[in-house]
């Protein structure tokens, strides 16, 4: 055979290399890679080493379906599809400033887990507040779940950097992401004829709730001996509220202040802050957490005044009940401004029919304790109960109140829970509807993921029986002719029995290489990846010798039999 067969031979069995696509994921950033299924994985990590600024040494390149693999596997090995997605890791590199957290921001949009544990009910609470939530706002919804008002709640846990209420919990110093803080009620203070403490305690009620800082009783016109009581009785120059206070958190705890100096520490905890803020307190939480309103109206001109006060709001028992029942908030009417003041308020919150009550009544029937009951459409008085009382009728009355609000409350109660019920089944059922929805659509993609990928199976299998069958025709068109059996030169006839136990004859040149036997077979669809060609007796696996090799060297002359087998 002329030399120029075999190399024609060669050159058509060379194919175009396979080609894979890669999808290289590392932090923010994605590079897309084609290289030739003959390329190693060192080769991809040197080009992700120019387009990532990443050393080869530092990087891991994971998402190998077959595990991990080593920089000199070649690609072909791994069998892998046309399109592959990796992703890069560096452990030994920090994030850079860009794709770190920015600290100030990224506090703030963090979500802070605060266990908080309130000591009289035994009981924790885990709540999740934003990092942009000031301490302030902490402190309100804690109110709102251990029933203690700002005012009363006393803290242990907040770091000593979270010095003001307006904080934010980023900025506040607490532990991330869990912090663990304490609460309780704040007892009353004790009797103490030391003013120091007095003030702190007040101030604190004062910062509390309204923010506002209290920092000397002189601006009131009053000074610290009268305030806190170590003048006499006879002697006060202060009134209980000063006239044309611009804040009324201020103007309530001079009231509280003066009226401790007057009476003693043993009296009602008069809520420090606005007639709104005292309003929402009592009525507008859940109905389970609601309470009457009383509202003390003060007025020095009455003479039932020192004895309403001393007798009756001091008694222990009237004190206890009030605290466990009801916001009290108070204010002195003895000034006309502050009296029109008063009015105003009661106006925009209660009506018109609250303020012209509260007209009717003459100084000598002061002081007054209006019982205040919240409804759904408007606020109702329901009782006004004059100076001129005693200690159990007080007492009876604050009673008489309580059943008709409680009879209120469990309405509002049930209404509630009917309601919170209604929510729920609700939020299942659309819950549920949405898992259902969800379901449908992953079955839906699983569905369609499992066609498309038969559809992929299927396209690949044509596109190598394709590829199988122009590479069988293209060794068939290269194959020289079979020679003539009265050919001069010397003649080889082979018969090759195949799996199927069928037989291929063929005559060849004796001088024609083995090259052209493996071409001939695989011409027939046995390519020589596949299959192993042996003779019978001795047997010998004549794919193993050297395909440059002719049939005479081979000992394949005059005539052989062979069968084919699969190659393990």
């Amino acid at each position: 055979l002329p030399p120029y067969c075999v190399s024609s031979s060669r050159h058509i069995v060379e194919r175009q290399p396979r080609m894979l696509n890669f999808r290289v994921e590392y932090r923010q950033r994605t590079v897309e890679l084609v290289l030739e299924e003959g390329s190693t994985v060192g080769e991809i990590k040197q080009i992700l080493e120019t387009e990532l600024a990443v050393p080869v040494s530092k990087m891991q390149l994971k998402g190998w379906k077959s595990g991990d693999v080593s920089d000199s596997t070649v690609l072909r090995s791994l069998h892998l599809p046309k399109n592959n997605s990796l992703y890069v890791l560096t452990p030994d590199i920090a994030p850079t400033a860009s794709t770190s957290k920015n600290s100030l921001q990224e506090s703030l949009n963090q979500n802070f887990l605060l266990i908080i544990s309130h000591r009289e009910a035994q009981r924790d609470y885990s709540l999740n507040f934003p990092g942009s939530r000031t301490i302030q706002e902490v402190k309100r919804n804690i109110s709102d779940l251990t029933n203690i008002p700002v005012r009363h709640q006393q803290w242990e846990g907040w770091p000593a950097s979270a010095s003001d209420d307006s904080m934010t919990l980023a900025v506040s110093g607490i532990s991330y992401p869990c912090h663990h803080l304490s609460v309780c009620r704040r007892s009353s203070p004790a009797n103490s004829q030391e003013p120091t403490e007095e003030v702190r305690t007040y101030v604190h009620m004062v910062s509390d709730s309204e923010g506002d800082d209290f920092e000397d009783a002189s601006e009131f016109g009053v000074d610290d001996s009268e305030m806190f009581g170590m003048g006499s009785s006879t002697c006060r120059k202060s009134p209980m509220m000063p006239e044309n206070s611009e804040n009324e958190a201020d103007a309530l705890l001079h009231f509280t202040a003066e009226f401790s100096s007057r009476y003693g520490e043993t009296h009602p905890m008069f809520y420090i802050g606005s007639l709104e803020a005292a309003s929402q307190e009592a009525f507008y939480g859940k109905a389970r957490d609601r309470k009457l309103l009383a509202i003390y109206l003060h007025n020095d001109d009455s003479v039932l005044s020192n004895v309403f006060c001393s007798q009756m709001m001091c008694a222990d028992s009237i004190v206890s009940y009030l605290s466990q029942n009801f916001i009290t908030w108070a204010w002195d009417v003895t000034k006309e401004a502050n009296k029109a003041r008063l009015l105003t308020m009661c106006t925009r919150h209660f009506g018109s029919v609250v303020t012209q009550t509260i007209r009717t009544y003459k100084t000598d029937q002061f002081p007054l304790l209006l019982i205040v009951m919240g409804k759904r459409t408007s606020n109702e008085v329901l009782n006004v109960i004059q100076g001129n009382t005693t200690v159990d009728e007080l007492m009876m009355r604050l009673m008489g109140a309580m059943e008709i609000f409680t009879a209120q409350q469990q309405e509002d109660i049930k209404d509630e829970d009917e309601r919170e019920a209604r929510e729920t089944v609700k939020r299942e059922q659309d819950e549920a509807y949405r898992l259902s929805l969800e379901a449908d659509r992953k079955k839906r993609e699983a569905q369609e993921r499992e066609e498309a990928e038969q559809v992929r199976l299927e396209q690949m299998r044509k596109e190598q029986e394709e590829e199988k069958e122009a590479i069988r025709l293209s060794l068939e068109q290269a194959l020289p002719p079979e020679p003539d059996e009265d050919s001069a030169e010397q003649i080889s006839k082979l018969r090759i029995r195949t799996p199927s136990g069928e037989f291929l004859e063929r005559r060849f040149l004796g001088s024609c290489k083995l090259q052209v036997l493996f071409d001939f077979v695989a011409s027939k669809g046995y390519p020589f990846e596949e299959f192993k060609l042996l003779t019978t007796f001795p047997r010998r696996n004549i794919t193993q010798l050297d395909p440059g090799s002719t049939l005479l060297e081979a000992k394949l002359f005059p005539q052989e039999t062979l069968f084919l087998e699969a190659k393990e």
